[in-house]
C-alpha cells in the first residue's frame, strides 16, 4: 500500500447545519430538527440540507425529499438554511483547523482534510485530534468526528464510524482489515443503484470489493471501477491540496433516493449554487465558468459549463446560468447527485471546497 508514510486526518462537524441551529436556540435540543426546504405539511419541494441524529432515527436523511421527510417525521421541527450564519461558523472551524496543520484541504462547509504527517505518529496524531476538538467544542460549542488514516478514503470513512463526537485510529497495517467488514457504499460513489449492482455480483462489503477480479468490475462499470478496486485495497495516494494548489470550488448533494423530479432537481441546484455563491463571497473571488455535474446509476456521470463573457459574483447570474445548465438533464431520468462548481477566478484565494472529489465518469 503506497502511502509513502503519510497521516490524514478528516474532520467532519456532527450534523452541521441543524448542530449551528440548536446551539442557537438550545431548546431544540433532543428534538428532530430537520433543515431544508418549506415541506409544506407535506407537499413541499426540495431536499433536506441535514437533519439532528434525533431525526435520523425516523429514517430522515440529508438528500431526502423534503416530502418524503414529512412523511417520516411529521413532528419534526423543519427551519430553512441560514447559509450567511453557516458559513460564519465555518470560518471560525477551518480558522482552528489552520492552526494545527501545515496543509489543509477543505472540501464542504462542514469538512476538511488536514495532512498532519509533520506529527511523527499516529498516536501523536490521536493526541492532535483530541486537542481540535477540544478547541471545537470550547470556540464554537459544537462536535465533531475526526478520522486519522494513511489515506484520505479511509480517513473520511474513520470519521463517519463513531459518529457523533467520534475519534478512529486506523493506522497502516491495518486499513485494509478495517475496510474490509464495511458495506460497499462506504467507499464514496457507491450509492445505492450502484450497490444494488455490486450486491447482484455478490460483493457486499469492501472486502468482497478488493478480492473481485479487476477485470470482471471493469466490463461492468468502466475503467472508474479501477480506482474504486484500488480505495477497497486501501491503495489511496491522493494528496491533500493546499489553498494554492485548487481552482475551483463545488458543492455536490447525493440523494437519499434517486429523483427525476424537477421541482426537486431545480430547487436543490439552487441551493448548491447558493452554496458557491457563499464561498465565491467569503474568498473574495469573481469567477467566469460555471459548470452543472449531474450523476445517474452507477459512475454514469455528465457536466455543462458555460464560460461568461466577463467575472462576476451575482448569485443571481450564476444561479440562473447553472438552472439553464440543468434543462437538459430534466428529461425523466433519475438522478442520484448533483453538483454546481465555479472556476476561472480572478483575485483572492483558489481552495477548491467540494463534498465528494469529482469521480471520473
Amino acid at each position: 500500500m503506497a502511502t509513502d508514510g503519510r497521516i490524514i486526518m478528516h474532520v467532519d462537524m456532527d450534523s452541521f447545519f441543524a448542530s449551528v441551529e440548536i446551539r442557537r436556540d438550545p431548546s431544540l435540543a433532543g428534538r428532530p430538527v430537520i433543515v431544508g426546504a418549506d415541506p409544506k405539511g407535506g407537499a413541499g419541494r426540495g431536499v433536506v440540507s441535514t437533519c439532528s441524529y434525533e431525526a435520523r432515527r425516523y429514517g430522515v436523511h440529508s438528500g431526502m425529499p423534503i416530502s418524503r421527510a414529512y412523511t417520516l417525521c411529521p413532528h419534526g421541527i423543519y427551519l430553512p438554511t441560514n447559509h450567511p450564519l453557516y458559513s460564519r461558523v465555518s470560518a471560525g472551524i477551518m480558522a482552528i483547523l489552520r492552526e494545527h496543520a501545515d496543509r489543509i484541504e477543505q472540501v464542504s462547509i462542514d469538512e476538511a482534510y488536514l495532512d498532519v504527517t509533520g506529527t511523527g505518529s499516529f498516536p501523536a496524531a490521536e493526541r492532535l485530534a483530541t486537542a481540535i476538538k477540544q478547541d471545537i467544542r470550547e470556540a464554537e460549542g459544537l462536535t465533531c468526528s475526526i478520522g486519522i488514516a494513511p489515506g484520505k478514503v479511509a480517513a473520511k470513512i474513520a470519521s463517519d464510524y463513531q459518529k457523533p463526537d467520534g475519534l478512529t485510529v486506523v493506522c497502516p497495517g491495518d486499513v485494509a482489515a478495517f475496510l474490509a467488514p464495511l458495506p460497499a457504499e462506504k467507499i464514496p460513489g457507491v450509492g445505492r443503484k450502484t450497490g444494488d449492482e455490486l450486491a447482484g455480483m455478490g460483493i457486499l462489503t469492501i472486502g468482497d470489493l478488493a478480492r473481485t477480479d479487476i477485470q470482471a468490475l471493469i466490463a461492468r462499470f468502466g475503467r472508474s471501477a479501477i480506482r474504486l478496486h484500488c480505495l477497497a485495497r486501501g491503495i489511496d495516494d491522493a494528496e491533500v491540496e493546499s489553498r494554492e494548489g485548487c481552482k475551483s470550488i463545488s458543492r455536490e448533494t447525493t440523494f437519499d433516493e434517486d429523483t427525476a423530479d424537477p421541482d426537486i432537481l431545480s430547487a436543490t441546484i439552487a441551493d448548491l449554487a447558493d452554496d458557491v455563491c457563499e464561498t465565491l463571497a467569503t474568498e473574495n473571488l469573481r469567477c467566469r465558468t460555471i459548470t452543472v455535474k449531474v450523476r445517474y446509476r452507477g459512475f454514469e456521470t455528465h457536466t455543462r459549463s458555460l464560460t461568461l463573457d466577463r467575472f462576476t459574483t451575482d448569485p443571481g447570474v450564476i444561479g440562473r446560468v447553472a438552472g439553464d445548465l440543468l434543462l437538459p438533464f430534466l428529461n425523466g431520468t433519475e438522478v442520484r447527485l448533483l453538483g454546481v462548481r465555479l472556476s476561472g477566478f480572478e483575485g483572492g484565494h483558489t481552495r477548491q471546497t467540494s463534498i465528494d472529489e469529482f469521480l471520473p465518469s
